[in-house]
């Protein structure tokens, strides 16, 4: 019963965050281009948004940062989530 429950809570109970996917698509449709998703990870970094640690990171050290061009998406995309004000 208890498995039940948590499942009914989280289809009612609002998320804290979109899923990598739900930002790509969004900045595509809008922007033109899909995001890499370490480069999402950067901007969450960046503007102090909580990370889930990658399974595929290969070390402490950022390999791509997010060019500073496509930054602007991105944040706009955390806006419209409501992951930002």
């Amino acid at each position: 019963m208890k498995l039940l429950d948590e499942c009914i809570m989280k289809s009612v109970m609002p998320r804290e965050a979109a899923t990598y996917l739900e930002i790509q698509h969004w900045v595509r449709e809008r922007h033109g281009f899909t995001p890499q998703t370490c480069w999402i990870a950067h901007c969450k970094e960046i503007y102090g948004l909580p990370l889930e640690p990658a399974p595929n990171r290969k070390g402490p050290e950022r390999e791509k940062e997010c060019p500073q061009e496509k930054r602007p998406a991105i944040l706009q995309a955390f806006r419209h989530f409501g992951m930002l004000p």
